[in-house]
């Protein structure tokens, strides 16, 4: 990491980007893993422990952390352990009546194998700090802090970016392709003529963290990741940040000017009676459902809050943004050292956009039932009317917010219906099903994760006898492909079904299936050509041959 000083940055870098926040910094490990040339340009200084902003990492993104090698080292340092807590309690305060519960809640808890790392509550400044120390180890010196991108032009061959560091003066940094990692006023989208299209939420929501010494001793409820607080005086939601003393609350329906004169109230009427509290930190905020019109233009494309934002229930907003920073930096990372084809870029944005419309959906529908709209009378009485009113209130959270907190499906099970880097459906083989979608994961016999036998190309899945695969290994030969061969083991007993049936199976980086078949299609060639994004029109001239040999792993 560096600070801002134009006479040290780079004339020119082959993937700048703008913003170094967790989608900026998981694009730059994902880029510099895979050997390229890059610069990260970051406004600020320091990584601020002030707002926790995210706080679910779910199991997608923890999948990508342990394909980097950081899965390990972010559960360490979280305060919250994933097994110290999996519960989601509605209740009318911390001390006061409990209404519902979902328990193994966001993936925290393993499901025989479905996947090999849980999900974790963890802030979002822990994962930057993190990533920010896996950049600067991966690329010294191109974690830029203090400065940041306030100009980009491009032509054909290049994007030249101005960059302005605290003092206000200017350099220019030529690169091969950008990355608007830059947040919801990105300088990078209004440099691409890329606009916002959607809406917003009416009601403004205040988020704060305090520190409360003792408030633990007067929770009825036992441990949870969230406690949802329903009573008239401060419909909220409330979590811990650490086993000891500090918290993170936000009061729904309240505005900056009220949450900051009346910040000290709230926290009682969450607590559900007076406690000492010191309000560290305040960010007043209102939920936003809008995605861009574009998000690519010639050598610049976005990511993450750049491109779309979308309500923080169910905790998928960052998580999105960091499978944008993994599709997009996998196939930048091919394009550059020549093996990926523009398909391969003409890929992300119809990969990602109904990714992000879903998530944008589903948040929206989470939203629509908050502890606001759970209100009643009663809630808190003693008599027959109270139980009547509890057990109403436990039924319809049941019935409208189980889908919040058991979301796996909305994680793990959305596929890719089109893309140009995608076999088309009549020649998808026999397990068409799964072409697009995750690779189900598996625990292995002697217990390792498939995924960790999946190589940075390519990865051809064989199973039973002989060499079925042997076509399509030469096939990735003659086209520069990088392809690693995994003969498949028996799963573990009792473990996850794991990859389908088909004897070959074709695995992207990102851990998507490309294609299965119980032998190679009768144009091979084609197949690969599609899976690296050279897939040419009829007629054209086939790409150079190189001679790259495929790695085999035997596990």
């Amino acid at each position: 990491m560096t600070s801002a000083d134009h006479r040290a940055l780079p004339r020119h870098v082959q993937v700048l980007v703008a913003g170094g926040g967790p989608v900026g910094l998981a694009a730059a490990v994902e880029l510099g893993r895979r050997g390229v040339d890059l610069l990260v340009v970051e406004p600020r200084a320091a990584v601020s422990r002030a707002r926790p902003r995210c706080k679910t990492l779910n199991v997608r993104t923890m999948e990508h952390l342990r394909r980097w090698g950081l899965a390990d080292r972010l559960r360490k340092r979280a305060p919250l352990a994933a097994s110290w807590a999996r519960d989601v309690v509605f209740c009318t305060s911390l001390s006061g009546r409990e209404l519902s519960r979902f328990t193994d809640v966001l993936g925290l808890v393993p499901e025989g194998g479905r996947f090999p790392e849980t999900g974790q509550q963890a802030p979002q400044y822990l994962l930057e700090e993190v990533l920010r120390e896996e950049v600067a180890e991966l690329a010294p010196g191109r974690l830029v802090l203090g400065a940041k991108v306030v100009g980009v032009d491009q032509d054909d061959d290049l994007v030249s970016v101005t960059v302005e560091d605290g003092s206000g003066r200017r350099c220019v940094v030529t690169a091969d392709y950008v990355i608007g990692c830059d947040g919801p006023r990105s300088t990078v989208r209004e440099a691409i003529g890329s606009r916002y299209l959607g809406g917003e939420a009416l009601r403004p929501n205040f988020g704060m963290v305090f520190e409360s010494p003792g408030l633990w001793e007067h929770v009825r409820h036992g441990p949870a990741v969230q406690y949802w607080v329903v009573n008239p005086t401060a419909p909220a939601l409330v979590g811990p940040l650490d086993r000891t003393d500090t918290w993170w609350a936000i009061a729904f329906g309240v505005d900056r000017a009220t949450g900051e004169r009346e910040a000290r109230r709230v926290v009682d009427a969450v607590a559900g009676r007076p406690v000492h509290a010191e309000v560290l930190s305040t960010d007043p905020w209102t939920a936003r459902m809008q995605i861009v019109d574009r998000m690519r233009r010639g050598r610049v494309f976005l990511a993450g809050d750049a491109a779309h934002l979308n309500p923080p229930f169910g905790g998928h907003g960052l998580n999105t943004g960091i499978g944008d920073a993994v599709d997009l930096g996998w196939k930048l990372a091919a394009v550059l050292a020549g093996w990926g084809g523009a398909a391969l870029l003409d890929s992300y944005e119809e990969e990602r956009r109904p990714v992000q419309e879903r998530v944008i959906e589903e948040a929206t529908a989470n939203m629509r039932v908050l502890s606001t709209e759970l209100l009643a009378d009663n809630l808190d009485a003693d008599d027959e009317a109270g139980a009547a009113a509890r057990l109403a209130a436990g039924a319809r959270i049941q019935e409208t917010k189980k889908a919040e907190f058991h979301s796996l499906d909305l994680v793990l099970g959305l596929r890719i219906a089109s893309s140009p880097v995608l076999p088309p459906q009549q020649d998808r083989g026999q397990d068409a099903g799964w072409t697009g979608a995750r690779l189900p994961h598996a625990f292995l016999a002697d217990g390792r994760s498939l995924y960790d036998l999946l190589g940075d190309g390519l990865t051809l899945l064989v199973r039973g006898p002989g060499e079925p695969g042997a076509a399509v290994a030469e096939a990735a030969r003659l086209r520069g492909v990088p392809l690693t061969v995994v003969r498949l083991p028996d799963p573990a007993p009792g473990g996850h079904a794991g990859p389908p049936e088909a004897r070959l199976v074709l695995v992207r980086p990102d851990q998507v299936v490309g294609w299965s078949g119980d032998r190679a299609p009768e144009d091979v060639l084609a197949l690969v050509d599609t899976l690296s994004g050279r897939a040419r029109p009829s007629g054209a001239p086939a790409p150079t041959d190189t001679h790259l040999p495929e790695r085999e792993q035997h596990p």
